[in-house]
């Protein structure tokens, strides 16, 4: 029954004097929505770098052979960028060995890629848009669909079919107001068919993944993505499962050692590329920014603790004579300390709830406003509650302390 009690009490005392309250409360608040918002924004950037951003360009299960990484995220010395510019390009010959060893239940496909001007009829004028010249099974990895039409063939793949499958934002940019399908689009001046038109792949960073186009590798279209016509850009290779995909990237990177002949003591001279090694270096600025977003609301949390001990202190020396009431009464040192710490914990518990609901306020409205991406993780309202909680505790334990050492007889003689 004290506990409640105490609850009780520290409710009411917050509604009857609500500046003096609002005073208590403000450190708390400040410090834990800071909290919410800062990690809720570092979880959605890795939520988006993850699954939206990596995890589209690369694939589930899936590692790409490059002769260097093409996602380079931090900062990369000179000396590695010389290294990078000596590496031999994949070329066509270096595919077959390759997809040969593969085990049979992994999918791959090639590809090569790079902007290029497109012209159509209706466009006015021509529209750069990336081209995807692949081969393999490319739509099965890329586990993408079309909401009209089709994908390519196999046979438009092996003969190298001048047929494309465009975006959306691609279909909209040259085909104004218009159903691409059918229609003529021109790369290099060579006229191409649209047989269908991909599903939304979404943006990221206000980058559209749907401004692109699809051909056979074999087309005429390879040669205005590479200087030499046999050069391919990766080989993505896709596994069942993360197991097989490790075991599958050792046979590879066997594979091309051997068909390049280098020596036990060589390093690789080429790339083999997964989500998780695009976002090692996302992953670290992640960890130091969840702990920036959880030490910097410290100082709030400080102020709110020096506040809520102060105003506990004006409390106790409001409120001696109850106490020396509660004493005579048959009540401990014990029982007054707890009274206290429960309302001091109540009041921070509050200023956090409080701080939890604009913390997740604030970060919704930063996502609305800006490419910054929020994702509330569940983990920093229960910390951000628990911090209130803590707070309130400790500083409420000198006023609580002291409350509880009063003389029963001078405190009655308080008026």
């Amino acid at each position: 029954m004290q506990f409640f009690e105490a609850i009780r009490l520290a409710l009411n005392t917050i509604r009857v004097q609500k500046l003096k309250s609002a005073f208590t409360l403000l450190g708390v608040c400040i410090g834990v929505m800071f909290l919410i918002s800062v990690v809720s924004i570092v979880e959605g950037m890795g939520r988006y770098m993850e699954e939206d951003l990596i995890g589209k360009l690369i694939g589930i299960n899936t590692f790409e052979l490059r002769s260097r990484p093409n996602i380079n995220i931090g900062d990369i010395d000179q000396a590695t960028w010389e290294e990078y510019r000596r590496r031999p390009r994949l070329e066509l010959l270096d595919v077959a060995p390759v997809t040969d060893a593969l085990p049979a239940d992994a999918k791959w496909y090639i590809t090569s890629e790079d902007q290029v001007a497109i012209t159509s009829a209706t466009s006015g004028k021509p529209r750069t848009t990336r081209v995807f010249a692949v081969d393999g099974q490319y739509f099965d990895v890329k586990n993408l669909g079309v909401t009209s039409g089709r994908v390519l063939s196999e046979q438009e793949l092996a003969r190298g079919e001048k047929s494309v499958v465009i975006g959306i934002d691609a279909a909209e940019r040259l085909f104004p107001g218009l159903d691409p399908l059918g229609r003529e689009l021109k790369m290099g001046g060579v006229p191409y068919r649209v047989v269908g038109v991909a599903e939304s792949q979404g943006k990221a960073f206000g980058m559209s993944f749907d401004n692109f186009i699809v051909t056979s590798w074999r087309s005429p279209a390879r040669r205005l993505l590479n200087s030499r016509p046999n050069i391919v850009d990766a080989v993505a290779i896709q596994s069942p499962s993360p197991e097989a995909m490790t075991e599958t990237m050792e046979t590879v990177r066997a594979v091309m050692r051997a068909e390049r002949r280098l020596r036990p003591a060589q390093q690789d001279n080429f790339a083999l590329q997964t989500a998780d090694s695009a976002l090692e270096f996302w992953n670290k600025i992640k960890g130091y920014l969840v702990l920036a977003g959880i030490a910097l609301p410290a100082i709030g949390l400080v102020v709110g603790a020096i506040v809520i001990m102060n105003i506990m202190l004006v409390a106790v020396s409001e409120r001696t004579r109850e106490i020396g009431v509660r004493k005579a009464l048959g009540a401990k040192r014990r029982d007054i300390l707890l009274q206290f710490l429960i309302e001091a914990a109540t009041l921070g518990i509050v200023g956090s709830v409080i701080g939890v609901a604009l913390g997740i306020g604030l970060a919704e409205g930063i996502s609305f406003f800006s490419p910054l991406p929020a994702s509330v993780a569940p983990w920093s309202i229960v910390v951000g509650i628990a911090l209130g909680a803590g707070v309130g505790v400790v500083s409420g334990m000198y006023p609580a302390s002291r409350a509880s050492r009063l003389d029963p007889i001078t405190a009655l003689r308080q008026e």
